[in-house]
């Protein structure tokens, strides 16, 4: 609050009555607009974009086409208006001039005509207050759309709303991105009803419970909810849980996504569901740390969606109980969809339910390693007969992982044998990611890669999808080929490992591919001991990921193990807990 009185005193705002300043500009106001041009320096081949009038189509203007001098003068003109002329705070002003594209090519378009965008607009202000809020909540990273129902009635100036420019003040303050206050107003407007001092409060009660501000922060932004009434009693209880098996409360801010919402009793439920399946502490921390996945994305849906389709399959309790404890994985995103898509497979195929439940509860490993195919294209084979196909199935069950599942590595080099035409699928793509045909590269990477040409590709492209482009993941596969002889499943586990644990940038494996080669557990291990490392203060952040793995066992016990008094130990019991599960 201090800091945002000095500004004012500093930055004394205009009177909008006084002639004098309309046509002789302080001197700041034309530095400030220096400023911008040291910024972002002119393009010479630039046009200015011609747009509708928004009040026909409310800012449908690409921003991108947007010469840049035309943007940055735009930029400094709103500034100096909210600032000198409006009397918001400096940081203010500069965020929301830097922060509303859609709204300065808007303002362009006014002035298109004119060659002096600064000074067309500085000119048009005079004359045309702004619909302030409209910047404002552009800035917050809402869109025109988004924000069009919450532009308060009969105000344009922020200034009106001293309410929601405190609690705005406060989260700033705090530490939230501003670019994602405006989610939280979307989904919470209350919050921003708050008398001063209130919505800082029920921050720091959060802290209260043992989480870091950074946790706070990533906590709030996805669950804004939180903050309304009292303290949230399904996430205490969840934070309760997890520190029994073995989590600090400060754990769950690494999983965490500002793109997710999460249902904290539902979660709370997956937890007491573990439980009850007869899962201990230790057993649960080892499942938890192997696959987070299952309790934070979709808040632990595939608990539900399993449980309730074993249920109505005929199953009793206690032997869905059984299941799940010798076979987790289960409950995983990616294992839970293929469980899913099995079983509705069998019922488009008309499967009695007896069956299916006997087929899909005496099979559960291999929904962990296997994509399944769709029942038209099975049914090709049997002429489109589903009862054919059904009869198959119930002879020899079996059979249905045999025609649906999609085949593994250990099988596609007898396929590729037999085939010619997937040896040329493979050469294809080969010949795309950059090896010359007929090349000894070329011969080599035949014996190297394994499966088939659409199965690599599969997997290259999930490593584009991840987040790296074309030619580097093309780099990536030839320095480490056995990269591709992975399954998609095991590719993304690792990165997703990498990722939402160590919270380290995908782009982090390009020095070093053969990160995806190594095993889960050697992953796991040590990443699960530089964690622990990194959050008691002996280990530096953001080490290499080369620098983890590739060592020996005795050099990394030595490096790293070894430089905390308490590491041994917790090395071993992270060895003994992988090992075990």
């Amino acid at each position: 609050m201090i800091s945002r009185l000095s500004n004012l005193f500093l930055y004394p705002a205009v009177n909008e009555k006084n002639s004098t300043f309309f046509h002789s500009p302080p001197f700041h106001t034309f530095s400030r607009i220096q400023f911008f041009h040291s910024l972002e320096p002119p393009s010479n081949n630039s046009k200015l974009f011609m747009a509708k009038s928004a009040a026909q189509h409310p800012i449908t203007l690409s921003t991108d086409a947007i010469p840049r001098v035309a943007k940055t003068d735009a930029q400094a003109a709103l500034f100096d208006y909210l600032h000198c002329t409006r009397g918001l705070s400096f940081l203010d002003a500069e965020h929301i001039s830097k922060n509303s594209p859609r709204f300065l090519a808007e303002l362009i378009a006014k002035v298109e005509k004119e060659q002096d965008v600064s000074r067309a607009l500085s000119r048009f202000f005079r004359y045309h207050p702004i619909n302030e809020f409209e910047p404002f909540f552009e800035s917050l990273g809402l869109s025109p759309t988004e924000f069009a129902s919450l532009l308060p009635r009969g105000l344009i100036f922020l200034s009106d709303d001293q309410i929601l420019l405190d609690n705005y003040h406060t989260l700033g303050d705090y530490g939230f991105p501003r670019t994602k206050i405006g989610r939280m107003y979307k989904e919470v407007n209350e919050l921003f009803r708050y008398e001063i001092g209130v919505l800082d409060m029920k921050l720091r009660t959060y802290e209260q419970l043992g989480m870091s501000r950074s946790t706070v922060i990533k906590l709030v932004t996805c669950c804004p909810l939180l903050l309304v009434g009292e303290v949230n009693n399904a996430f205490i209880k969840v934070l309760e849980k997890l520190k029994e098996i073995g989590f600090d409360s400060n754990w769950i801010g690494g999983y965490l996504s500002s793109k997710n919402t999460y249902n904290w009793n539902r979660i709370l439920d997956t937890l007491c569901f573990l439980r009850e399946v007869g899962y201990n502490d230790a057993e649960m921390g080892i499942l938890l740390r192997k696959d987070t996945a299952l309790l934070f994305q979709g808040s632990g849906k595939e608990v539900y969606v399993v449980v309730g389709a074993l249920l109505k399959l005929g199953l009793h309790m206690n032997e869905v109980y059984a299941l799940v404890s010798k076979n987790p994985q289960i409950l995983s995103p990616k294992c839970a969809k293929n469980f899913w898509k099995a079983l509705a497979f069998l019922f488009e195929i008309g499967m009695d339910p007896e069956y299916t439940a006997q087929i899909l509860s005496s099979h559960m490993k291999i929904f962990d390693s296997h994509s399944l195919k769709g029942p038209k294209t099975v049914l090709k084979n049997f002429n489109g007969c589903k009862h054919s196909l059904c009869q198959t199935i119930k002879k020899d069950p079996s059979a249905f992982f045999k025609l649906a599942f999609k085949m593994n590595n250990s099988s596609t080099e007898y396929v590729d044998a037999r085939n010619p035409n997937n040896f040329v699928k493979k050469t294809e793509f080969l010949q795309r990611i950059g090896y010359l045909e007929n090349s000894e590269e070329m011969v080599k990477a035949l014996k190297r890669f394994r499966g088939r040409g659409d199965q690599l590709q599969e997997r290259f492209d999930c490593l584009v999808e991840a987040g790296l482009d074309f030619n580097t993941v093309s780099s990536m596969v030839k320095k480490a080929p056995t990269v591709l002889n992975q399954s998609n499943d095991i590719l993304e586990k690792k990165i997703e490992c990498l990722k939402n644990y160590l919270g380290y940038p995908v782009e982090s494996i390009v020095a070093f591919p053969s990160f995806l080669c190594y095993d889960m557990e050697r992953i796991s291990v040590r990443f699960s001991m530089y964690k622990w490392l990194r959050e008691k203060g002996a280990a530096k952040p953001m080490l290499s990921v080369s620098t983890l793995l590739a060592c020996s066992d005795a050099r990394f016990v030595k490096y790293f193990v070894s430089i905390h008094p308490q590491g041994p130990a917790v090395w071993e019991n992270f060895k003994k807990s992988l090992s075990s599960s």
